[in-house]
C-alpha cells in the first residue's frame, strides 16, 4: 500500500473515532465523561480501568470472531475497528485520572 493511501485510511479513522466519541457523550456520558465505567464499576467492586476492560473484552471478540474469516461489510469493520480504538482511548483517560485525581485506580 503508497503512503497516500495509508495516510487516508488513517485520517478516516481518526475521524470516524472522534465522531464516535463525541455521538457516545451525549448518549453515555455526564458532566465526567468517564461516569459511566465509575458507575459500572462501584456497582460491581472493581476500578474503573477493570470495569472498562470487561465492557471492552465484547468488543475484542467480536474483531477476533471476525478475523477468523466470514463476508463482513466496511462498515462492521469500521464499526468493530472504531470501538476496538475508542475503548482505548477511554482507557487512556482513565489511566491519566488515576494518576492525576483522587480517582483511584488500584484495588
Amino acid at each position: 500500500m503508497k503512503q497516500e493511501q495509508f495516510k487516508k485510511i488513517i485520517d478516516e479513522q481518526v475521524n470516524r473515532s472522534l465522531d464516535i466519541l463525541v455521538v457516545k457523550a451525549k448518549e453515555y456520558a455526564t458532566e465526567d465523561r468517564l461516569h459511566n465505567f465509575k458507575v459500572a464499576a462501584s456497582v460491581q467492586d472493581i476500578t474503573p480501568v477493570q470495569a472498562l476492560a470487561g465492557m471492552m473484552c465484547k468488543h475484542t471478540v467480536s474483531v477476533y470472531d471476525m478475523c477468523r474469516g466470514g463476508d463482513y461489510s466496511i462498515g462492521m469493520w469500521n464499526e468493530k475497528i472504531t470501538d476496538s480504538i475508542n475503548y482505548l482511548l477511554l482507557l487512556r483517560a482513565l489511566i491519566e485520572e488515576g494518576k492525576n485525581e483522587s480517582c483511584s485506580i488500584d484495588r
